[in-house]
């Protein structure tokens, strides 16, 4: 059965990439995560939004990818040493700055992918996304510790989250994918309900249609990121992929939703 993430929104659906920066956009400064972006990626037609999520030094939890404002902002120091009215005055012409809080509170329509960037950050924002709006949000993170660390907090404070699956689920989904082991595949993939995933990590590939197969009998859907081209997110939705992950919102509704 879906998680409630998933009953609302067309397929295949289509993911904001931390929001929609069109060209014109960015060329007026307006940064990824931001305020604007999110908006603009539903505005857009997006059905959801990925995005990212970090604390600043006074215990905000703030969307934002990267540990430092060094490539968002020019400004070498680590958000985790800056305050949130720091940060908002920083993001003020850059999009405006969203904390975690305002993104599920204020557009009541978003539903939101948070990726969780830190150690610090998984407990304050799994808290947040399970009393304010757990079937709104799908928890991620590349380390599956931090991911269950928030899908417990969310759970404590009301109730679960969807969830997606770090690197280490991962690696045991391909590798009990390629033991097509009925029994391996089924404890891989407990807990999850969507796979994101390239097509490709490195020279190995991630994507096939034995993985689509494994994941599809178990319920679980796979998302791909982060596909930019028009005629690659038709060839993967032909393959059956279930989401696009995209920074082309524009592409990818003109492209899946002709």
């Amino acid at each position: 059965m879906l998680h409630p993430f998933f009953a609302e929104g067309q397929t295949p659906r289509i993911f904001g990439h931390r929001g929609y920066v069109s060209t014109a956009n960015a060329e007026r400064g307006i940064a990824e995560n931001s305020r604007a972006a999110l908006a603009a990626a539903v505005d857009a037609g997006a059905d959801y939004v990925e995005s990212d999520c970090q604390l600043t030094a006074d215990g905000e939890v703030v969307l934002f990818h990267d540990s430092t404002l060094e490539r968002t902002l020019g400004d070498a120091r680590r958000i985790s040493t800056v305050t949130h009215a720091q940060l908002a005055e920083l993001m003020a012409d850059r999009g405006g700055l969203i904390t975690l809080a305002e993104a599920l509170t204020e557009l009541p329509s978003i539903r939101l992918n948070v990726d969780m960037k830190s150690p610090e950050v998984a407990t304050p924002a799994g808290t947040l996304i399970g009393s304010l709006a757990p079937d709104r949000v799908l928890i991620s993170s590349f380390s599956d510790r931090l991911r269950l660390e928030a899908l417990a907090a969310a759970e404590t404070a009301g109730s679960r989250p969807a969830a997606g699956a770090g690197q280490s689920a991962i690696v045991k989904i391909l590798a009990a994918v390629a033991m097509r082991s009925s029994a391996l595949l089924d404890r891989a993939f407990a807990g999850i309900d969507a796979l994101q995933i390239p097509v490709k990590q490195g020279p190995v590939r991630v994507l096939s249609p034995g993985l689509l197969r494994a994941a599809h009998e178990r319920g679980v859907e796979v998302h791909v990121w982060t596909v930019n081209e028009a005629a690659q997110m038709r060839e993967l939705v032909e393959l059956g992929v279930d989401g696009i992950i995209t920074d082309r919102t524009d592409l990818a509704v003109a492209a899946l939703r002709g």
